[in-house]
């Protein structure tokens, strides 16, 4: 599926200058693995700096890689990231906004006011801010550019009801995108955008554990709600307990699908399209029947996955 039609195009990434948040670990990591492969010059930037530095090191003998402290909820720190990476390179072709957390799970009356405002100051915040540092100075620079948003089935396509303040912040990070790209196309700028729906198996990130960089200002006043899973191995063992081999998605694999989608100027960028828009088309139908539409439970992976 393409977007909207325009200029924009992004054929080549040798050389480019990529900018990946959350990129320490997880898809961010497999993101900036891939675009080292492609002879890109990469900033990583991270919330945490042992991770950071360690992240760094590791893939520092692929290629141009360095890193940045950023946190993505803080419009000033995503501006002085911007500010380096002009600084430093003087554009800025591809920006990956990828760095997301989860609030846990739990009924929308057992959320707390906290939960929601961390949840959407990383996932929907994170990504404006990104918007709003990185683009006005990527358009003035004339350059051929590209935006991703990492987005998720679970609230993107559809509310995984379990995760409300999660799914919420992908919706709202879904709109935010497709406006976007249609702005941009019909502006005629030589910059795209796509939103990017992480799929084709279970990727292994810190998605799990996220309360670990939750701000002590932002923390819950009571005890969050127990949920059913708490950690990735005890989700993926329950889905496994079928006997079906649980499908996993190696985050490099998954790095270079998203860049090939990108230089073939794709706006949705996700493995089983077809789930997708049989999803998308039973809740259609739901709504002309003015009916509850169906949700997204486990996330269209497991869906799949518990389905055989």
């Amino acid at each position: 599926m393409t977007g909207a039609p325009g200029t924009a195009t992004l054929t080549d990434l040798r050389g480019r200058v990529a900018v990946v948040t959350g990129g320490a670990s997880g898809i961010g990591r497999g993101l900036c693995e891939a675009l080292l492969h492609e002879g890109t010059r990469v900033v990583m930037a991270d919330i945490e700096q042992v991770a950071l530095d360690r992240t760094v090191a590791e893939l520092e003998p692929l290629g141009d890689i360095v890193g940045r402290v950023a946190d993505v909820s803080d419009f000033a720190s995503v501006t002085s990231l911007a500010d380096f990476v002009f600084d430093t390179y003087g554009a800025c072709h591809l920006l990956c906004n990828n760095a997301g957390v989860s609030a846990g799970v739990g009924r929308i009356w057992e959320q707390e006011p906290n939960d929601w405002y961390w949840c959407f100051g990383v996932n929907t915040f994170g990504v404006t801010h990104g918007v709003l540092a990185f683009l006005p100075r990527m358009r003035e620079s004339g350059e051929p550019g590209w935006i991703v948003n990492t987005s998720s089935a679970d609230g993107g396509l559809a509310p995984s009801p379990g995760t409300t303040v999660y799914s919420a912040s992908k919706a709202a990070m879904t709109c935010f995108t497709e406006s976007l790209a249609a702005q941009l196309a019909a502006d005629d700028a030589p910059i795209g955008a796509s939103v990017f729906y992480p799929s084709g198996g279970l990727t292994r990130t810190n998605m799990w554990t996220s309360e670990r960089n939750r701000p002590a200002a932002l923390a819950r006043r009571t005890p969050a709600p127990p949920g059913k899973f708490a950690t990735f191995d005890e989700f993926t063992d329950w889905l496994g307990s079928g006997g079906d081999p649980v499908r996993l998605m190696d985050p490099v694999e998954l790095g270079r699908f998203v860049l090939r989608q990108v230089t073939e100027g794709r706006f949705v960028i996700g493995h089983e399209t077809d789930v997708m828009a049989g999803l998308l088309r039973d809740r259609a139908a739901a709504f002309a029947a003015a009916e509850l539409p169906p949700n997204n439970g486990f996330g269209l992976s497991a869906r799949r996955q518990s389905k055989g």
